[in-house]
């Protein structure tokens, strides 16, 4: 008989704000987001009071001033975040060897074997939470079920401060009631082409075939097909290393009008733009992946200086790159956004660069 894995997924609330709110008692309980309130400045992060206010992670500063005129901007300071994220770390390796972290603030746990002997996975969540309050002064949410799918929806079931818990006989019902855009690998592009398709909840999803999805979301259908089912074979990777995010999105009817194309790359954007946040991954190279009617497929990369970390730049890099395409001869099927080869330096990651493209354009 098959062993029934006990997976945690902590998520920080708020992480980078809530460093700032803990730092500078000023800023409790305001409206507070850490990024570059300049007119191409993004928000790297929000807390809830500003959230209220519907300000998130990868918005225009100009946006989330104009939602709270009372918005108060942080300059980040990633050498805290990152030391305060070892201290949290630190507490996951009394538990167990399996850690795989995401980001800066996320992270899943492989608790089915650990180094105190518990049995109960939630007690050690449980535990976990309290313990990186008691140490950091910050609140965590935890999410508990027997794969990674279903900790990480759990995790963010009841933010902030929450815990939730999904065990095996409740997973398909459970499954069945979620909205589609909790499912991984569902962005808004990949949303806006299930709602297309009539696909809207869980068990939307579930009353597909594999064949179908996979006809119509390429290889990611058989994920949805598996996680819809509450399948999910991945195994914690303590050693899991980001070296690439990227998008893509197969077209319901072949484009070849440039600003058409330049539509769908700010949405591809978009998408990549808050997996980099996510996943704290902040490359140097840009690739526009293409393919045409006939399955031809190309690629065209720019390397820039610096980590990117702010969406405009990205758009109108993608935009630069797309000019050089010739799209006169034939129709784009799918086309396709991404960010890899990671900066190396620490503190360059997160320079804010300057934008020397045409941003008025499109």
């Amino acid at each position: 008989m098959d062993v029934i894995r006990k997976i945690i997924h902590i998520d920080m609330d708020a992480f980078y704000a809530s460093v700032e709110q803990r730092d500078n008692e000023a800023y409790r309980g305001k409206p507070v987001a850490v990024g570059y309130s300049e007119i191409r400045g993004v928000v790297a992060a929000a807390s809830y009071e500003a959230r209220k206010y519907g300000i998130h992670s990868a918005m225009p500063s100009v946006t989330a001033r104009r939602k709270c005129p009372d918005l108060i901007f942080v300059s980040p300071r990633f050498d805290v975040y990152h030391a305060v994220s070892q201290q949290i770390r630190s507490i996951f390796l009394e538990y167990t060897d399996l850690v795989e972290p995401l980001s800066l603030d996320e992270a899943f746990l492989d608790v089915t074997s650990n180094h105190k002997n518990m049995p109960s996975a939630s007690i050690i969540a449980k535990e976990i939470q309290q313990r990186i309050y008691e140490e950091t002064g910050l609140r965590a949410s935890a999410g508990v079920s027997y794969n990674k799918f279903l900790a990480k929806i759990a995790s963010d079931y009841k933010k902030p401060n929450g815990f939730f818990v999904i065990i095996p006989q409740q997973a398909e019902r459970f499954i069945e009631t979620l909205k589609i855009e909790r499912f991984f690998g569902v962005g808004k592009v990949t949303a806006k082409r299930m709602y297309e398709s009539g696909i809207f909840t869980g068990l939307d999803l579930k009353n597909r075939s594999e064949t179908e999805l996979v006809k119509l979301f390429g290889k990611m259908g058989h994920t949805f097909y598996a996680n819809a089912r509450g399948i999910d074979l991945r195994e914690v990777e303590p050693n899991r290393i980001t070296k690439s995010v990227s998008a893509e999105n197969t077209f319901l009817s072949d484009k070849d009008s440039l600003m058409l194309l330049n539509v769908e790359l700010y949405n591809l954007a978009k998408e990549v733009m808050q997996r980099i946040n996510e996943e704290s991954f902040f490359g140097k190279t840009v690739t526009l992946k293409i393919k045409y009617t006939d399955f031809k497929v190309i690629t065209r990369s720019k390397t820039f200086t610096t980590g990117i970390s702010d969406f405009y730049f990205l758009w109108n890099s993608a935009k630069e790159i797309l000019k050089q395409v010739d799209l006169s001869q034939k129709k784009v099927r799918l086309l396709g956004l991404g960010v890899s080869n990671a900066a190396n330096d620490e503190k360059e990651k997160y320079i804010q660069l300057e934008l020397k493209l045409d941003v008025g354009k499109s």
